[in-house]
Order: structure tokens, then C-alpha cells, then sequence
């Protein structure tokens, strides 16, 4: 029997627990707003801070207003979004192979999405550019012809993992050689392309917020929120997915239904971000990973956490993108490669060490 002094002392330190990752989330979402206002006020025309957080308050869509309203804000929320949705995906994809160098990238899934999308734009001819944009003629062909791709590519992990029982690092590998072969689909696509579906394709591999548009955030939102709700009603059984597959089958967890189901549904929401947004590499990979290594691996904040650490992520490298060869724009997968490459190799040093 357990004395009452100890048990207050287990509840303070319960709390104690808490305490901490909710205030880490919190100061997460403090810093996720004030990276909103800053992304605001930079472009290729400056508005100040004071003219900016008037037009959001006001909702004036006139003047400055328009170009907060209509140019910039698309692009900072579909940033957000899209840094969260890739950081939920891998935060997932790593739960459930038990592998933190797992992410949608890294196993090649956003590889496949971006071929399917390419199937689409050359064989489905859901594609078309202009001089100054980007065009979907049915972004629904692209969406449902990435995410198909991108479940053959979820499917041949989900084989790998459960037939073979390879390590941690093979499966990394796996996934590499899984990508590759989707590459080569990608750049087949790009030879057998014209001249005008070839500019849409190459537009994904450069991984650009520039053509969000506030139709693209809806399509994004409307897979993302209930895709959260979802796999945060998986978070106990992803708890127990951590400790191992026997535990978790100990206590009652049907560990191949969450697997395939959180696998599925991390990869439609990757193959949604990937056909609107093209391919930007390792968000998925360093959101979970700096959330991780601030608050731990306890999936009841982690998937809070993670989606936010990762849209602020994404936000501060499009914010970067924008501002440091300005007025030129670079794309934001060039620079989130920068970050996630080293951040790669560092985590494969430590599993190697270990």
C-alpha cells in the first residue's frame, strides 16, 4: 500500500510533467503568431508592423489590405498548414515503424505523391502553365493520382516492416531506394512531357508556397483538421505502439489495424500537401524531432506539439525564402533541405553510435 505522502509526491510530479509540455506548446503557439506578423510585414514591399495588425484587426481589404489579404496571408496560412500536416505525418509514420528517421520524405512517399501528380499533368493532362503561374486544370485528378502513388509506396513499407522485420536503419535505406525508383517515374514523366507540362512538373520538385491560393488552403485544411482529430484519438495506442508491438498487444491494442490506418491516413495528407505545394523535404522530419527532443516521446503532446514546431518551421524558411535574395524568391524546399539534410545525417550518426 502506497503512503499518502508518496502519493502527492507522485501527483506533484505528474503535474510537474504537464506543466512543462503545455507550457512548451503554448510557447509554440505564442512564437507561431508572432512569426504570422512577421511574415506579413516582409515582401517585396514593405508594410509596417503597426499598418499590418491593423489591416488583420479591420479585416480592410483595400489598399495595403489587399495585398496582406489576397497575396501574402494565403501563403503564411498555407505555410502553417503544410508545415503542420508534414510534421503530423511524420510524427505518426515514426510512432507507428518505431523509427525516428521515418518521415514522408525519407521513405520516399513524398516522392510518389510527386510522380503521381506528374502522372497526372503528362498522361491525364490535368495540367497547364502560363508565363506567370502555375495552373491545375482538375486538382482533383492530381490529388486522387498522387495519393494512389503515394499508397503504393506506403504499401511496399508496410510489407518491408511487417515480412521482414528489418532494422531501423534498413528501413531508411528502403525508403531511399523506394524514392529513387519514384524519381526515375518522375523524371520518365519529365522526358515524355511538353514543353508547357514540363515547366507545371518542375514546379513541384522546387517544393514553392507561391501559388497557394485561399481555395488550395481550404482543400488543405478540410483533409488536415479531421486527419489531427483522427490520429489524436490513436494517441494511447501510439503510446503503446513505443514500448513495443507485444506490449502494445498486451493491453488490448490492435496494433496492425493502427499501423495501416495511421499510415494510410499520414499519407493522403502528405499526397494532398505534395500535389498543391510540390515537394518539401524534411518538415516532416524536424518538427518531430525538435519537439521530441524538448518534451519526449508521450504522443498526448507530441501530437499537439509537433504539427506546431513544424509550422513554424515551414513559416520561418518561406519567411527566409522571401526576404534574403529579395526581391527574388527562392523556393522554400530549397532551404528546408539545407536544415533537414545535416539534421539527417546527425540522427543517423546517433543511432550508429548507439
Amino acid at each position: 500500500m502506497v503512503a499518502p505522502d508518496s502519493r502527492d509526491a507522485v501527483r506533484a510530479g505528474y503535474r510537474r510533467y504537464v506543466r512543462g509540455k503545455v507550457v512548451f506548446i503554448l510557447v509554440a503557439l505564442a512564437v507561431l503568431v508572432a512569426m504570422v506578423l512577421v511574415a506579413s510585414t516582409t515582401g517585396a514591399i514593405d508594410i509596417a508592423f503597426g499598418d499590418v495588425l491593423g489591416v488583420l484587426l479591420q479585416g480592410d481589404r483595400s489598399g495595403l489590405g489587399r495585398i496582406v489579404w489576397d497575396v501574402r496571408m494565403p501563403r503564411i496560412v498555407a505555410a502553417m498548414l503544410a508545415g503542420a500536416g508534414l510534421s503530423l505525418a511524420g510524427t505518426v509514420m515514426q510512432s507507428v515503424l518505431r523509427n525516428q528517421l521515418a518521415s514522408p520524405y525519407t521513405l520516399g512517399i513524398s516522392s510518389a505523391a510527386a510522380c503521381g501528380a506528374a502522372f497526372a499533368i503528362v498522361v491525364l493532362a490535368a495540367g497547364t502553365s502560363s508565363s506567370s503561374s502555375i495552373v491545375i486544370t482538375d486538382p482533383r485528378i492530381v490529388t486522387f493520382s498522387a495519393f494512389g502513388f503515394s499508397m503504393l509506396a506506403t504499401g511496399i513499407v508496410l510489407l518491408l516492416a511487417r515480412l521482414t522485420r528489418i532494422s531501423a536503419e534498413s528501413m531508411v535505406l528502403a525508403g531511399i531506394a523506394i524514392g529513387s525508383v519514384f524519381a526515375a517515374g518522375l523524371t520518365l514523366m519529365q522526358y515524355l512531357a511538353d514543353s508547357v507540362q514540363l515547366a507545371t512538373i518542375v514546379a513541384w520538385t522546387f517544393g514553392d508556397l507561391g501559388r497557394a491560393d485561399w481555395r488550395m488552403v481550404g482543400v488543405i485544411a478540410v483533409v488536415l483538421l479531421p486527419t489531427w482529430l483522427l490520429l489524436g484519438s490513436f494517441r494511447w495506442s501510439l503510446n503503446a505502439l513505443d514500448a513495443g508491438e507485444e506490449v502494445a498487444k498486451g493491453l488490448g491494442v490492435n496494433a496492425e489495424r493502427i499501423r495501416v490506418v495511421s499510415m494510410v491516413v499520414a499519407s493522403l495528407l502528405s499526397a494532398v500537401i505534395v500535389s498543391g505545394l510540390g515537394i518539401i523535404a524534411f518538415v516532416g522530419l524536424l518538427g518531430p524531432h525538435i519537439a521530441r527532443r524538448v518534451i519526449g516521446g508521450d504522443q498526448r503532446f507530441l501530437l499537439i506539439a509537433s504539427p506546431l514546431v513544424g509550422a513554424v518551421v515551414l513559416l520561418a524558411a518561406d519567411t527566409v525564402a522571401r526576404s534574403v535574395l529579395a526581391p527574388m524568391v527562392l523556393p522554400v524546399g530549397v532551404l528546408t533541405s539545407m536544415l533537414g539534410g545535416p539534421l539527417f545525417v546527425y540522427l543517423l550518426l546517433s543511432r550508429a553510435g548507439r
